[in-house]
C-alpha cells in the first residue's frame, strides 16, 4: 500500500491483508524514533533520513518475497520503490491510493493520535513521483469506503497476475 499521508493505507491495507489472508505490517512502525521526532515537529524527512526506513522495509519484504505481506510504505519516489522492488526479488506490487489535495487534508485533519501533522501534507505531494505509468502498480481511488477501495485494490492485482 503507498502513497502520501492520510490516503488510507492502514485502514485499507489491514482490510486487503485479511481479505488476501495475508500478514499485515504498518510501515510507520518501522521508522527510526529520529524519525518520528522529526516528522511530530513537522520537519519533512528527506532521503537520507527515509533510506535506513525503507532497508528495514526492504528486509520484511525479503523475508517474505514467497509467502506475501501486505506492508504500507509512502513509497513516493521511484527510486524508494525501485530499492523496495530489488530488495523483494522482483515479486512486489504496490497498490497507489489516490486522492485530491482537499480529501486528504480533511482525513489527516480527522485521525486522531497519529504523529503526521496535517502540516506536512504539501511537502508530501512535492516529493510524490506518481507511479501511474509503472509495471507492477494498481491506482486506487480513495473517494470510497475503505472496503470498497480494498476490492477495488483486490480487483487490479488480479489483473497483475
Amino acid at each position: 500500500m503507498m502513497g502520501v499521508a492520510g490516503c488510507g493505507k492502514s485502514s485499507v491495507g489491514m482490510r486487503l491483508a485479511e481479505a488476501l489472508s495475508l500478514p499485515y505490517q504498518e510501515g510507520d512502525d518501522l521508522h527510526p524514533q529520529a524519525n518520528i521526532a522529526k516528522m511530530s515537529k513537522g520537519t519533512p524527512l528527506n532521503d537520507d533520513d527515509r533510506w535506513p526506513w525503507l532497508d528495514r522495509i526492504g528486509e520484511i519484504l525479503a523475508d517474505h518475497a514467497t509467502s506475501g505481506i501486505v506492508l504500507t510504505c509512502s513509497s513516493l519516489k521511484k527510486a524508494y520503490r525501485d530499492r523496495l522492488r530489488a530488495a523483494a526479488g522482483g515479486k512486489l506490487a504496490f497498490v497507489f491510493l489516490d486522492g485530491s489535495k482537499a480529501l486528504l487534508t480533511q482525513r489527516m485533519g480527522s485521525r486522531e493520535g497519529h504523529f503526521m501533522p496535517t502540516s506536512l501534507l504539501e511537502s508530501q505531494l512535492a516529493t510524490l513521483e506518481r507511479p501511474d505509468e509503472e509495471a507492477g502498480v494498481v491506482v486506487v481511488n480513495i473517494d470510497n469506503t475503505p472496503e470498497m477501495i480494498a476490492d477495488l485494490a483486490i480487483e487490479g492485482l488480479k489483473r497483475l497476475v
